[in-house]
């Protein structure tokens, strides 16, 4: 007797989320926790469990879930908390590059390493570990994490990620610092099967001035942030496990302030990573993100930036260079609430193989927000049959009298145009696509404000790209 045809694996939809929870996750962290804390990781547990994937309709077509194969994925548990667990001021500055003015690294859900230069401990700066805050300032921790204010009440994953985060960042400047370097912050992840939570929380006080540079590394990077295989190479084989990593960038800047944000993801090809990045503006305060998504099987991006001080103003450019079968689902929402506001936004995506690419974004200008100048480009180059990018730009306006209020979008190959101009100055076609693909790229390289991080990242898209293309040439040949 012939064994029959194995039975088929069950259908997952679109909207399904594949990582088991269960509320005994819930309980293990809230089990001797401060009542406060215990009373936020319940109501954000509560909200997962009642919000929909996607709340908002324009979105919903696009809403795809399915890269996540999180069904074997096992919660890891918070640190084993200690008195010098994650404390900058605790380290020696020895371990502190000579270009960074403070550095902090979570390896695995641990602090691994953490430093702080003499100068930022002077002027005051805090940069620790959020279990070391909840150890010696529970005070300042429940300012900044009770009521869940700084994450998208709307947003299934993040309210996910404010129930059962078991270890994060604090970055605190103080009113008037103006801190010389950057301050670097690692997250080194990837251990099979293993789904992890984190925060990270930025303050800067009325006229402070702070740059950071966050690097998200597979487990095996080095300490300098680059992989530990060749660049661009995110380690992982397709039959391994799939790890899970859900973090947040939850920032506020008082009046004057000033902040730049650098992001550089390179994870393993097996990891699925959910990020959420909020910030409050004060007045005249100013920020500027430079987000390079390149690494994980897929990955689920939302920024929220909320302009409530007049005069305050955002600056946001977020690039994806995507291979083989990646998935990138990146989501901006800018909100204008003071008056003369100015937004400046813009995501690209270049795309080998088989990858895909949604780029949506959302402007809202409130009825308070006069004199409002904004700006949304979504742009997307296919570089290959099979790739596939969608852009999806949005204006909500009840403010008639704006600067400005505007959005532009394009999908599509190389233009040939520029490949002709190129080639006719004696360029080979190969060396002309590359120019046109890293430059198309280049404004997040640019805005990177560490010497070092913005040479990791041209190194790894320059392996991307060269990695792309041999596999291209092979399957040609073939």
């Amino acid at each position: 007797m012939t064994a029959g045809p194995s039975p088929r694996p069950a259908r997952r939809t679109p909207s399904e989320f594949s990582l088991p929870v269960e509320r005994g996750h819930l309980d293990r962290l809230v089990a001797g926790a401060p009542d406060w804390l215990a009373v936020d990781r319940t109501a954000g547990f509560e909200a997962f469990e009642a919000l929909p994937p996607e709340t908002n309709l324009l979105y919903t077509t696009y809403l795809d879930l399915r890269p996540a194969d999180l069904a074997e994925a096992v919660i890891g548990g918070p640190p084993v908390p200690g008195a010098d667990d994650g404390a900058a001021d605790h380290v020696d500055v020895a371990t502190l590059p000579d270009d960074a003015d403070g550095v902090l690294e979570i390896r695995d859900g641990r602090p691994a390493a953490a430093a702080l230069s003499a100068a930022a401990r002077t002027a005051g700066v805090t940069l620790t570990s959020l279990s070391h805050l909840l150890g010696t300032d529970p005070a300042r921790a429940r300012e900044l994490l009770d009521g869940g204010s700084t994450l998208p009440a709307d947003d299934r994953f993040a309210q996910l990620t404010r129930a059962l985060w078991s270890d994060g960042i604090v970055l605190d400047v103080p009113a008037g610092v103006c801190l010389q370097k950057p301050v670097l912050l690692r997250w080194a992840t990837g251990t099979p099967g293993i789904a992890r939570f984190g925060r990270t929380i930025i303050r800067l006080g009325d006229g402070a001035t702070a740059a950071v540079v966050e690097e998200l590394m597979p487990e095996g990077a080095d300490s300098a942030g680059a992989s530990a295989t060749a660049p661009g190479a995110a380690t992982g084989g397709p039959d391994r496990a799939q790890s899970f990593l859900a973090g947040t960038a939850e920032i506020g800047l008082g009046a004057g302030a000033n902040l730049s944000v650098a992001s550089i993801q390179d994870l393993a090809a097996t990891t699925v990573t959910f990020q959420h990045r909020t910030s409050r503006l004060g007045e005249g305060a100013s920020l500027h993100w430079a987000l390079a998504q390149l690494g994980s099987r897929f990955t689920r991006s939302r920024i929220d930036n909320r302009l409530e001080g007049d005069r305050s103003s955002v600056e946001q450019a977020e690039i994806v260079f995507g291979a083989d079968e990646q998935f990138f689902d990146l989501t901006s929402y800018t909100r204008h609430v003071g008056r003369d506001t100015t937004g400046n936004l813009l995501s690209k995506g270049a795309l080998l193989d088989r990858a895909r690419a949604y780029l949506k974004g959302m402007i809202t200008i409130e009825r308070s927000a006069v004199g409002t100048d904004s700006y949304l480009g979504e742009f997307g180059m296919n570089l290959s049959k099979g790739a596939r990018s969608v852009a999806i730009p949005s204006l909500e306006i009840d403010q008639p009298d704006c600067r400005r209020a505007a959005h532009g979008s394009s999908v599509g190959p190389i233009d040939e145009t520029q490949l002709f101009y190129l080639e006719s100055r004696g360029i080979p076609p190969d060396e002309a696509r590359k120019f046109i693909v890293l430059g198309f790229l280049e404004p997040v390289v640019a805005r990177v404000p560490l010497a070092d991080a913005q040479d990791l990242l041209r190194s790894l898209l320059e392996a991307k790209w060269e990695a792309g293309t041999a596999g291209a040439a092979a399957h040609v040949a073939a």
